[in-house]
């Protein structure tokens, strides 16, 4: 019988996963990926090996709720591989407060607390805690390790987690967090292969997708990240409005405005989508010959800029630039044109390498290396399973 972990990423209609063999813990070898999306309408299964071949792809038909999509996978993988116990389920969960910054192993205690998080994380943490209750109560036995978006920024200053607020905020929790942190660490171990001894550098990575953010490292750690108390904070986002004045929130409250209109705006109708009124998809706002497309790419693009700028002044100077996500990954003019803004950093791209999304785009001119790396925070999230539960479990 072979062991593997099961690594799960919920959303609010979609659930991601990965089944890992669970031989090496520094080194787990993916066996299949999937994904289900359109969850409470059409559900759709969509399974990859390890190759890429496609393993399933068919709709759900009866599956809605996050529990029943999590049985219907469960039941793909025993059939599919009847030689294989899954021995631990790794969950991606967003928000990790003050007191988790390492991979736990989910209790009854820990899950309350975590969900005293969600006014903190409202698109994410309420999905990622129902796929563990699901997991809990379909196998009530298999160990859950809860690995955290915001663990990679624990270890930076004071100055770069505070805010200018009275400190009995601070004392109840209120700083800057960070988040994004699982694809960080991935793009961390992965830029000594890329750069060499380069890789300890000044180097600020660009989580570039529907969820956007920047991360300052020195020697692969955290140093400022442009996402605070908050997934709200920082870049504009697909539907997130990014950094804003607390006084427009302050003059639409005078307004009448209730919390709960402004938190759906800021999380759901702002960002991308409020620019353009088109498409919170930069995917849809690239093919757009519309001006309010363009206006939206184009703020978008400038605020990034701007924010490299920032992290680079808190480096001292900047050695590498790294893009990932859906957008850093496949978005060539938004690139370029981030790159056109921040040139004065000592960044040249190759226009030829960039359109064709190769892994280096700078130039043999360039002072920056530009590098595009596809982020994986699965494995990320296997690794650390895998560990959290040797350290519970000895086997």
């Amino acid at each position: 019988m072979n062991d593997a972990v099961l690594i799960v990423n919920a959303g609010s209609s979609s659930i991601k996963f990965a089944l890992f063999d669970a031989c090496d813990d520094r080194k787990p070898r993916a066996i299949v990926r999937g994904e289900v999306d359109g969850i409470g309408h059409a559900p759709r299964l969509r399974i990859t090996g390890a190759h890429g071949a496609t393993a399933a792809d068919r709709v759900l038909g009866g599956a809605q709720t996050h529990e029943e999509i999590l049985a219907e996978v469960l039941r793909w993988i025993d059939e599919a591989f009847p030689n294989t116990r899954i021995v631990a389920a790794g969950h991606r969960v967003v928000h990790g407060g003050e007191r988790f910054f390492a991979p736990t192993l989910v209790s009854p205690e820990v899950r309350a607390a975590l969900e005293l998080l969600i006014p903190l994380a409202p698109l994410h943490q309420p999905h990622n805690l129902a796929a563990i209750d699901a997991f809990g109560r379909l196998h009530p036995d298999l160990p859950q390790i809860a690995c955290f978006d915001t663990a990679f920024h624990a270890q930076e200053s004071w100055e770069a987690t505070a805010f200018a607020l009275p400190r009995e905020l601070r004392d109840q929790g209120i700083r800057r967090y960070g988040f994004h942190g699982l694809s960080y660490e991935y793009i961390a171990s992965a830029l000594p292969e890329h750069l060499g001894e380069r890789a300890d550098g000044r180097t600020v990575v660009a989580h570039l997708g529907a969820g956007a953010s920047m991360c300052a490292m020195r020697r692969r750690r955290s140093v400022a990240t442009t996402m605070g108390f908050t997934a709200l904070d920082g870049l504009p986002m697909g539907t997130r409005s990014g950094t804003l004045d607390a006084g427009v929130l302050l003059y639409l409250l005078q307004q009448g405005w209730t919390a709960e209109r402004l938190a759906d705006m800021l999380w759901r109708h702002c960002g991308l989508l409020g620019l353009s009124e088109i498409s919170d998809d930069a995917r849809t706002l690239l093919a757009s010959d519309d001006a309010r497309a363009a206006r939206a790419l184009e703020f978008f693009s400038y605020r990034a800029a701007r924010e490299l700028g920032s992290l680079a002044i808190v480096l001292g100077g900047l050695d590498s630039l790294v893009f990932t996500a859906g957008i850093g990954e496949h978005a060539p003019m938004i690139r370029a044109r981030i790159c056109e803004l921040a040139s004065s950093l000592g960044i040249a791209l190759n226009a030829q390498a960039n359109a064709c999304d190769a892994t280096r785009i700078s130039d043999a001119s360039s002072r920056v290396t530009v590098l595009v790396l596809p982020t994986d925070e699965e494995i990320v999230v296997a690794r650390q399973t895998l560990e959290a539960t040797a350290a519970c479990y000895p086997r």
